[in-house]
This record gives C-alpha cells, sequence and structure tokens, in this order.
C-alpha cells in the first residue's frame, strides 16, 4: 500500500493486540482486511476466458463516479465466500467499505499532477458509488417479513410512482449557539436522520456560562449533501395472488440512481431492506414507539426489458421443441388456432385475429425517431352470449403480460395515469393505470361501448402512438403504453339488428373504429344443424368438465404462453418485395371497391379503410409469420392476412341493411324504381296508409318484399315517417 512506509511508519498486518484488548480492536482488524480483500478484488480480479482483462479497474478508470459489480464475480474470486457474505448479511457495515476501497483505488490508478505552484500532488477523487447486480432469483414482496431486516434482497415489480429529487445530507454540520464549537456529525443513508447529539463537549471555564442542554443549531450551506429521489414499486400484475390488491414498497435511491426511472418501467431491483419512523404515521400508530414502516434501500437496479419478461431463459429442449413445432411451415398457423380457447365451439376467425393479436407484428424505429406500432388491436362485437367475455379471459390467461378491465368500472384515469397526492410529503405523483401496467402486453377491456365517451378518447393515443401524456398538475411527462387492445362491445340496441344500417349498429366514433385493425361482427344465428352441434358441445363440456379435470394438462396452456414469448423474444420479421407489390396492389383495390359502393349508396362507410388498415395488414402478415419463427413474412401470409382482414373489417363495412341478403344489381335496381315510384304517389307533406301504398305498387307488377326494404331505406335517410303505430306514412321535405 502505497505511502505506508513513508517516513518510517512500518506498517504490518497482523491484529497487534492480545485477545484480552477488547473486540472493538479486532473488529477494527477484520475491518482492515476485508478493506483490503475488497481493494484486491477491484484491482485483480479477472474472468477465466480473459486473463489479461481487469474489468474492475478498467470501468473504473472510464467511468470513476460508479461501479457496477456482479455479485457472482465476489464468490468466483474469494473461495471461501467471505467478502459475498459479508455483503449479504451486513450490507450497511461492508457497502460503504466497498466504496471506500472503491475510492482508495481509484485514486492510485490516477497519476499525479501538477498543482498550482508547480507541485506535483494526489489528484482529487470523488467517492465512487458501488451498485451490485445478481443472478439469484427475486424474493417475493409478500414474502418480505422482519428475518430479512437489514439483509441485501432482490425483488421485482413495476415503479408506479416516482418523487421528484431532494437533496439528504450525509454529514450534518453543527454549531453550539453558547460557545460557537464546531461539530461534524454523520447522516445514516437512506431514509434515517442524523443523531444529534444532546450536550456540547466544551469545558466551561469560570466565568462563562455553560454550555445547555441540546445547543446545538444545523448549519444547512456547510453540510454535504446527496441526491435522493423515492419510487413506489409494485408487484407484477401475473404475481398477484387472485382476488388480492397488489402490494406496494417504498424504494429509496441515491446519487448516480436519481431519475433514471420513469413510473410504468419493469424493474428487478437489489437493495437493504431497512426501517423508517414515519413523519406523519397513521393514527392507530401514533403511540406505537416501537413500530416502523419497511422500506428499501436501493443499491442496484435492472431494468426488465419485454424481451426478458417472466421466465427468460429457456431450457435447450425446449428450443428445440418450438424449432420442431414451426417446421411445419403452413401447418403452423392452423396448430395454433387450435389451441386458442379450445372450450369454445367454431369462432374460427376470431381464433385466428386473437392468435394474431397473441403474436403481434414487429415494432420499428425509423431513422427519424418516428416509432410505428408492431401491436394489433381487435374489437369483437355482436349479439350476447357470442362467446366474447370467454375469448378476453382466455387472452388475460395467455397472454404473458395482461390486464382485464371492464368498461363501465373504468374511468379515463383509471385507464392511463392518474395524478395522486402523497399524505406525508403532500407532493403530486404521478401513479400509472392500466394501460401502463400492461406495457408490452394485453388489455381486455370488455362492454367497450357502456364506456362514457369521454374515458374513451383517452385510449386514443395510447392505440396509435403507444405512449401516454400526462399534463396534471405541475407533472408533465410521457408514459410508454406498447400494448395490444381487445376490446368487445355490443350494439346500442343490445342486439345487432339486421335492418339498420352498419352505421347504426356499429356506434362508434370512427377515429377509434379506425384504430382496431380488425373488427369482427359476431352474430347469433339460428340455423337448425349448427344449433344442434352447439348444444351438443356445450352439453358435453358441461357433463366432462370434472371427469377431464385430471387429464387436462396444464402444461399445454403454459407451452402456448411460453411458445409466444419465446417467438417475441426471437424473431422480428419483415415483408419480403414480392409480399410488399403484392399487398400494394390489394390495398389499392379496396379503396377503389370502397369508393364505388359509396357512389352507389350515396354514403360513406361505417368503418372507414385507411392506410391504418394497411398498416394492419402488414402487421399481420408479420405476426403470421413469428408464428413460424421466420424473420421474412412471405406472400402466403399476405394473401392470409388479407383474407382474415376480409371477413372481419370488410365484412363490417359493408354489414347492415344495404348488404341485407347480398344485394344483386338487378334488386339494387328494382328498390330503385320503388323509391320513384313512391315518391309519385306522394306528394311532399302528404300522407298514406302503408297498406294501400303497398297494394298500389304491388298492382303494377312491384315485390312486396321489395317496397317494404325501399320504405326502410327512405325512412334512414329521413325523407318518410311512421305515423299511428306505423300505419301510416308521410313524405317529409
Amino acid at each position: 500500500m502505497s505511502g505506508w512506509d513513508e517516513g518510517a511508519v512500518y506498517y504490518s498486518d497482523q491484529a497487534q493486540f492480545p485477545h484480552g484488548a477488547g473486540a472493538d480492536q479486532e473488529q477494527a482488524a477484520t475491518r482492515h482486511t476485508v478493506l483490503r480483500k475488497f481493494k484486491e478484488f477491484i484491482r485483480n480480479f479477472a474472468r477465466q476466458n480473459e486473463p489479461n482483462v481487469f474489468p474492475y479497474r478498467e470501468s473504473l478508470i472510464q467511468n470513476p463516479k460508479f461501479l457496477l459489480v456482479n455479485l457472482t464475480d465476489l464468490l468466483t474470486y474469494d473461495k471461501d465466500q467471505d467478502l459475498r457474505d459479508l455483503l449479504r448479511k451486513n450490507p450497511s457495515d461492508y457497502l460503504p467499505l466497498f466504496e471506500t476501497a472503491a475510492a482508495e483505488v481509484n485514486a492510485n490508478l490516477k497519476s499525479r499532477v501538477a498543482g498550482e505552484t508547480g507541485e506535483m500532488e494526489e489528484p482529487q477523487t470523488g467517492e465512487v458509488q458501488i451498485l451490485l447486480k445478481s443472478d439469484e432469483d427475486t424474493v417475493s414482496m409478500r414474502s418480505l417479513g422482519a428475518q430479512y431486516i437489514s439483509k441485501l434482497v432482490k425483488i421485482s415489480g413495476i415503479t408506479i410512482a416516482a418523487s421528484r429529487t431532494k437533496a439528504k445530507a450525509t454529514y450534518v454540520h453543527l454549531v453550539c449557539k453558547n460557545c460557537k464549537n464546531m461539530k461534524v456529525v454523520p447522516c445514516r443513508p437512506g431514509l434515517g436522520g442524523a443523531i444529534v447529539p444532546r450536550s456540547c463537549d466544551h469545558v466551561a471555564q469560570i466565568g462563562e456560562t455553560p454550555c445547555p442542554i441540546d445547543p446545538w443549531i444545523v448549519v444547512p450551506d456547510r453540510s454535504k449533501y446527496v441526491d435522493q429521489q423515492t419510487l413506489k414499486l409494485q408487484e407484477n400484475p401475473e404475481d398477484v395472488p387472485t382476488g388480492e390488491l397488489p402490494r406496494n414498497m417504498l424504494l429509496s435511491v441515491d446519487r448516480h440512481l436519481v431519475q433514471t426511472i420513469v413510473p410504468g418501467t419493469r424493474l428487478t431491483v437489489m437493495g437493504i431492506y431497512s426501517i423508517f419512523q414515519a413523519g406523519k404515521s397513521s393514527t392507530n400508530h401514533k403511540g406505537a414507539v416501537a413500530v416502523r414502516q419497511p422500506y428499501i434501500r436501493v443499491v442496484g437496479i435492472e431494468e426488465t426489458n419485454e424481451t426478458t419478461r417472466g421466465p427468460a431463459s429457456f431450457t435447450t429442449e425446449e428450443i428445440e421443441e418450438f424449432k420442431k413445432f414451426a417446421s411445419d411451415g403452413e401447418k403452423v398457423f392452423d396448430n395454433i388456432c387450435s389451441k386458442i380457447a379450445p372450450s369454445i365451439f367454431g369462432h374460427d376467425d376470431v381464433k385466428k385475429a386473437v392468435a394474431c393479436l397473441l403474436f403481434g407484428g414487429s415494432r420499428k424505429t425509423l431513422p427519424d425517431g418516428v416509432k410505428l406500432r408492431g401491436d394489433i388491436n381487435v374489437l369483437l362485437l355482436g349479439d350476447p352470449s357470442t362467446a366474447k367475455s370467454q375469448f378476453l379471459k382466455f387472452v388475460e390467461k395467455t397472454a404473458p403480460v395482461a390486464v382485464y378491465t371492464s368498461g363501465k368500472g373504468s374511468s379515463a384515469a383509471g385507464l392511463t395515469a392518474s395524478v395522486i397526492r402523497d399524505n406525508s410529503t403532500r407532493e403530486f405523483y404521478l401513479e400509472g393505470g392500466a394501460m401502463v401496467l400492461a406495457d408490452g402486453g394485453v388489455v381486455c377491456i370488455d362492454e367497450f361501448d357502456k364506456m362514457r365517451p369521454e374515458d374513451r378518447v383517452a385510449i386514443h393515443e395510447a392505440m396509435e402512438q403507444q405512449t401516454i401524456s400526462i399534463a396534471k398538475a405541475g407533472i408533465t411527462t410521457v408514459l410508454n403504453s406498447r400494448t395490444s387492445v381487445l376490446a368487445a362491445a355490443n350494439p346500442p340496441s343490445g342486439r345487432y339488428d339486421d335492418l339498420k344500417t352498419a352505421q347504426d349498429n356499429i356506434d362508434l366514433q370512427t377515429t377509434i373504429l379506425s384504430r382496431f385493425d380488425l373488427i369482427f361482427i359476431v352474430k347469433d344465428v339460428r340455423m337448425f344443424s349448427q344449433d344442434k352441434i352447439i348444444a351438443s358441445h356445450i352439453i358435453k363440456v358441461h357433463a366432462s368438465a370434472n371427469a377431464n379435470n385430471d387429464l387436462r394438462d396444464p402444461k399445454e396452456d403454459n407451452w402456448l404462453k411460453k411458445y409466444i414469448q419465446y417467438s417475441r423474444t426471437t424473431s422480428q420479421p419483415r415483408l419480403s418485395d414480392t409480399a410488399a407489390a403484392s399487398l400494394q396492389m390489394s390495398y389499392v383495390k379496396i379503396r377503389q371497391d370502397m369508393r364505388r359502393q359509396a357512389n352507389e349508396t350515396g354514403e360513406s362507410t361505417a368503418v372507414p379503410i385507411t392506410v391504418r388498415q394497411l398498416e394492419a395488414i402488414v402487421r399481420l402478415s408479420e405476426s403470421l409469420a413469428k408464428m413460424r419463427l421466420s424473420n421474412v413474412a412471405e406472400d402466403y401470409d399476405v394473401k392470409k392476412a388479407i383474407e382474415l382482414f376480409d371477413r372481419s373489417t370488410m365484412d363490417a363495412a359493408k354489414s347492415g341493411i344495404n348488404q341485407h341478403i347480398n344485394l344483386t344489381p338487378e334488386m339494387a335496381n328494382e328498390i330503385k324504381q320503388a323509391e320513384s315510384q313512391i315518391k309519385r304517389r306522394m306528394g311532399i307533406g302528404n300522407h298514406i296508409s302503408e297498406r294501400k301504398l303497398i297494394d298500389e305498387l304491388t298492382r303494377i307488377g312491384l315485390n312486396e318484399s321489395i317496397v317494404r326494404r325501399a320504405l326502410i331505406i327512405m325512412h334512414q335517410r329521413d325523407e318518410v315517417e311512421y305515423k299511428r303505430e306505423k300505419r301510416i306514412i308521410v313524405r317529409k321535405a
């Protein structure tokens, strides 16, 4: 150690005290050996495969502010497990020691610099912050108890709130108000305070007034400070037991970790489980002196990316199995669809759409910083009892990250983010809602039509830009919400009414409809053969529900979940050139058809076909390629995607009265004839009995059903109105 032997100061590492000389010296000696070990570790640690590279020494030279240490490296360096166990058991004692060691090593690594007088001086080195990380499994937030206090723990969760940065004193400068004596008192790290002595050490001379009790005054300007911030960490939604409220934990971060985390981020945190005396404790703990609030003093943060969600490590056997499954080529899609909600009969197109939603397209970032979403949004609209909510529940179980909400019970703030005032500090902080918590997963919204329109508007930005901007109570920020939305809704009249136009049936604004990639109209069709099959299927499900319980393999559900996770992490497909060309042709053709239809009927379609729908087909093609673990979306992917799009959104756009029993050109012609005949017989403001009108028109050779349909169409255009229980027809201006 440099500098010890100068000026005839000889230094030896042995404890020079007999054993009876008290434990303090012994402790000092062990601390000294630990300090020396830490220093040697930072200087000399090298990994086995690179014996001449010293990673910690290098990183100190490059960034002298902080040092990221892996606990497994400590174990490989120190075979007796001494250092690692000391850090584990008494982190609050040995971490400052580690930081001192790092600061000393840092000073030794620097060469001397010429001072103002020209003499060579030791360079000024600041403190080094040690950040720890480890590869061990995380502990559940619910299992943290008294036995963990002052130990090192590792937990994971979502940050739901972040306070603003405060200055925390590390050393408090005190002055005695009587004798102006100075004193510097160290402050406990984390949320602890400084312990100020009750009396002054100054011995009063004759004639002086002795110092009173509690003479010390804090001098804030001379004290030393570091940045500190408190975060609120909530359990991951997938770890919360059913029916329980998610728990949250207070985190305290300081120095270089401050302001690195925004609410809504998923974290894995290494920290010291500590306790503090809450300032404004709740009323029931007012008198309890010994009750303390737990919090975690963070000593290392890792952000959990989307790629490493859940069980990130797949065994080689699993990967082999996945690749074998994906090698079936075009059959893969059908195999996956058969695994989606197997208890629901039929609805094959909806199952295909749900499969695409679970896999998702690929997110792209353009060179100018614009981000294009890769998530697929699906809307199921239709009659009651068509298993819409069952699909939502299935997706909630299967998706790696999912949040289920109901339209009536969720407000705009609950879906996006709310600003809440902290009880103790009285300052505002942000709490992320459902869309933020499900970042990287799926939000299932049931009863979508029952939501208040102003709450529904809050989702617009989250569905297309995939961010949520907040400007409330002096907080202006942008949160990520990279989620797919699966929504289920009923038409306004409860059932899908075939005599109404598509616009009346789909009572949602165009702005939100264009954000859904696929819109399904699920009808409850009364057909003898189909009803028979459905009835037998449902009875079978009910009859064999309990008997099958043992046979139903939970591994199946888990397998699909894992496969989705694996494919989302490994493949990011792009369109091939031929696929792109064929897609371009199809899109132009769809737009032409839509224009023609609008010209014929004289009104625009309920579901607009815009560039968003083109992007939707691109995303669908990518998700189909993802199911095969391929990195290129081929021609047949595009064909399947267009087919699916045709069956869902295009059908929804064409549904309703105009296409009720698909109108042939001859029928359309006849309806137009009937309309002109009706107008001829009725002047504006005149009225006529419906029966009489229909009789007159059937006499000249028009079909009764066509006359009725013409009347319905005219009624929708507000050209005629019914009076006296639909018996009399009045023509309006």
